[in-house]
């Protein structure tokens, strides 16, 4: 599987999202159900008005789970990767969700300290692990937020249980 990053300078970010219409997220749980075809990394804004449905890997999955774990030792596959950005001082600062193609949601991951970038744009469930070990803020638009829950309920046979936790009651609305 070939994976296509796309940097960005600043002056080049041509963004779909004003920062003033971005609501931030945190890591609520992940939905490990037998009858999805995928993991959900939920995450959840500080009210629980809006929660957004990030589908991700079953090993992003799993390395997620490891990585919440009080008692588990403090190495995760991204502990090289944490101390190699570390020591060339660049630090990534927040994950803004701003697409959706076919099954997949895309993120920026905007960073401070790289001497050519200030972002690039990747799948989000490629990025979530590595997010999630390096605290780093999630942020998304209603409308992205909203779209996400359609595209959950549609592409992934997302159970009866599972929709409640985000935030759909009947999933047949969005067939109208």
């Amino acid at each position: 599987m070939k994976t296509d990053f796309l940097f960005t300078k600043i002056q080049e970010d041509k963004l779909n999202f004003d920062d003033n219409d971005l609501i931030e997220l945190k890591p609520y749980g992940l939905s490990l159900n037998n009858e999805t075809s995928r993991p959900f990394l939920l995450l959840k804004d500080v009210r629980g008005e809006h929660t957004l449905p990030v589908g991700i890997s079953q090993i992003e999955a799993g390395v997620a789970m490891t990585q919440t774990q009080p008692n588990q030792l403090n190495s995760t596959p991204h502990t090289f990767l944490q101390k190699l950005i570390e020591s060339l001082d660049i630090t990534i600062e927040r994950c803004v969700f701003i697409e959706i193609s076919g099954h997949h949601q895309f993120v920026r991951l905007f960073m401070k300290g790289h001497p050519k970038y200030q972002s690039f744009k990747v799948r989000a469930d490629e990025a979530m692990s590595l997010c999630l070990h390096l605290k780093v803020s999630f942020f998304a638009t209603k409308s992205f937020i909203q779209k996400s829950k359609v595209m959950a309920a549609n592409s992934f046979q997302v159970n009866e249980v599972m929709l409640p936790q985000m935030g759909i009651v009947n999933k047949n609305e969005f067939f109208h």
